[in-house]
């Protein structure tokens, strides 16, 4: 045999036995900077918890424009690596056209697409959607979720880059034996229902809800704690009354019996729709009692309001042309677009989040592990309290030297085994419960109330990711 003979040979060996390999393992290496197309540890975790067989039917083969051809490569690919990590998934594209009554019955909205062909502008309808069935469960996934994107190509890049959000989500909530349920904690002057209902309604999707209140623990502490532990989280949102000892000694030991916890703390009495009314207000410190409490966990909680260069934008009446008010819509420093980490599936590509007076959290020395979530822009300043705040402030013109905090903290995870704030103390009462140190368990600890709190139109809730005056989307 020639040498070129043999050299040909060699090279399609090769080629067979590269393509036999890429037919038996699949990996897709990710050069992004922040990692966007790597499957995350919590993805994989729930991933490999699939323990039979998984049906994924996704509505995205067929003719449709080309630029949606990289939705469908991309939710291939994606899928093509929880394929690698758990062979029990099993993967199905299929051509919507014939189904079209079908789907739209069971819960697929399609989508309508603006399509330019030859210069000329066509509609197009998709059906960006995957259905998933595990053991005798289906789950609906949306591979083009609505944003705030203005064009097809930025909405686009935000539906691949939240593929796994999507689809650990519904693998989250199908795997799930039993519906967790949730305590929205009421009693201490928490958001009222009508403020939490965007929010809530969103949850209630995926577990069951029920109103808490600590009230009772001024007759009964025991059974309110003992009633509290039958919840797996509880939602602390915007409290404005000072807590008790009892209530602290519940909450406490509620983490400590495994219980997590979502706190959402206005630590500074400073009310948006106050200073729209008066023009001006005194914003100061609000005492809530809970700073020992958060203290043993690993974080504090300050009273200095955070002011950043990059913010949302608030209504001023500027005059009336005939008898219609007329607004003009500035950015207000004392509402933060703060950032998600991109290295944790909780805020890993969301968009800009708006914070309202939020204060700064400090972390503290322990054996927990902390993990921010939301942090400032690197253009931040504070302002201590007591302080007036005037809307004036909006006109003034921004003096760099107040805005060189650099990013500032205002959402941590703490993960890890949590030592009760009353480990070496009297309790206010005794119960059976008490236990001096949790399992390892985890709380979401924000320095904001308003997170939570939709607005109103008409005395309606309004859309909680959306503001009612500059509709700009969060």
């Amino acid at each position: 045999m020639s040498k070129n003979l043999k050299t040909v040979a060699k090279l399609l060996i090769s080629l067979l036995l590269i393509n036999f390999l890429g037919n038996q393992y699949y990996k897709r290496f990710d050069i992004t900077q922040d990692k966007r197309y790597t499957v995350t540890n919590t993805t994989t975790l729930i991933v490999n918890s699939i323990d039979t067989i998984l049906n994924v039917k996704v509505y995205l083969q067929g003719d449709f424009p080309a630029e949606f051809k990289r939705l469908q490569i991309e939710t291939k690919q994606f899928l093509e690596e929880l394929r690698a990590i758990n062979s029990n998934i099993r993967i199905q594209f299929i051509n919507p056209d014939s189904y079209r009554e079908d789907l739209i019955k069971k819960g697929f909205i399609p989508s309508r697409l603006t399509v330019e062909e030859n210069g000329k502008l066509s509609e197009a309808i998709i059906f960006p959607w995957a259905e998933i069935s595990y053991q005798n469960k289906t789950e609906l996934v949306n591979l083009l979720p609505s944003t705030n994107a203005n064009l097809q190509d930025e909405q686009l890049q935000n539906a691949v880059e939240n593929l796994e959000f999507s689809f650990a989500s519904a693998l989250k909530n199908m795997s799930r034996k039993n519906k967790q349920k949730i305590a929205i904690l009421s009693g201490n002057g928490e958001l009222q229902d009508i403020y939490l209902y965007s929010f809530l309604k969103e949850v209630a999707t995926k577990y069951s809800l029920a109103k808490f209140t600590l009230d009772s623990v001024l007759t009964n502490p025991q059974k309110t704690l003992q009633d509290l532990t039958n919840f797996d989280l509880a939602i602390i949102a915007k409290p404005t009354i000072k807590f008790s000892d009892n209530e602290k000694l519940t909450l406490d030991q509620f983490i400590t019996n495994g219980g997590k916890t979502l706190w959402m703390i206005d630590n500074v009495q400073a009310e948006q729709d106050s200073l729209l009314q008066t023009g001006k207000m005194l914003a100061y410190p609000r005492d809530l009692n809970l700073t020992d409490l958060l203290f043993a966990y690993g974080v504090r909680i300050n009273t200095s309001i955070i002011k950043d260069l990059y913010a949302a934008k608030i209504p001023l009446a500027t005059g009336n042309v005939g008898n219609q008010t007329q607004f003009q819509y500035l950015p207000w420093k004392f509402h933060p677009l703060v950032n998600g980490n991109e290295n944790h599936p909780i805020t890993k590509n969301i968009r800009p989040v708006r914070l309202q007076f939020t204060t700064q959290i400090d972390t503290l020395k322990n054996n927990i592990k902390k993990t921010p979530l939301l942090a400032t822009s690197l253009l931040s300043g504070k302002l201590g309290t007591p302080n007036f705040v005037d809307l004036k402030m909006i006109a003034d013109e921004q003096n760099p030297n107040e805005y060189k905090s650099g990013k500032q903290l205002t959402a941590v995870l703490l993960e890890g085994v949590f030592n009760s704030a009353y480990k070496n103390r009297i309790n206010p009462f005794n119960t059976p419960l008490f236990k001096a140190q949790s399992t390892t368990n985890k709380m979401v600890v924000i320095a904001d109330g308003d997170i939570a709190k939709n607005q109103l139109l008409k005395n309606k809730p309004y859309d909680l990711s959306t503001d009612k005056w500059t509709q700009e989307t969060f």
